[in-house]
């Protein structure tokens, strides 16, 4: 399953990239994470590990480990899936003449035995939607924090 969104932030890339790696504070805008913690004591670059424990229709589901393997301040965030997801995630950023545009890929399958890739692509629906709803909230919360925004 690959799903890609793109969405364009009213804000200078440097303060993009700062909100989207405040890791604790993803929950606030993404769409399917109920909480997020960083494991151990690396925040920043290759190496930061999170877990995120997944909501599914607004009931917990799984928690799920995630590595940050790419790292290009402020350009480009890549990410490699734990168990039960199996992928990879990027993020990257381009300044524009209004702000910054967000694009989020999703390469991924479910690791379900037998049932796998099909599961993953009856999801990629849900996940788009989820991807576009969480870049949406996270449009609305840099809009939120300041005055100028809008």
């Amino acid at each position: 399953m690959k799903v890609t969104s793109s969405i364009d932030l009213p804000c200078p890339i440097d303060e993009a990239w700062t909100v989207l790696t405040r890791w604790e504070r993803q929950a606030d805008w993404m769409a399917d994470a109920d909480r997020v913690d960083v494991l151990g004591d690396v925040t920043a670059g290759v190496g930061v590990r999170v877990a995120v424990r997944t909501r599914l229709f607004h009931v917990p589901a799984f928690t799920e480990t995630i590595e940050v393997v790419g790292w290009e301040p402020p350009r480009r965030l890549e990410i490699v899936h734990g168990t039960p997801v199996a992928g990879r995630g990027t993020w990257s950023l381009e300044p524009i003449e209004a702000g910054t545009r967000f694009t989020w890929t999703e390469q991924a399958a479910l690791e379900i035995p037998l049932v796998g890739s099909f599961a993953a692509a009856v999801y990629a629906p849900v996940a788009r939607w989820l991807i576009g709803r969480s870049q949406r909230a996270l449009r609305a919360l840099i809009v939120a924090s300041g005055p100028s925004r809008d």
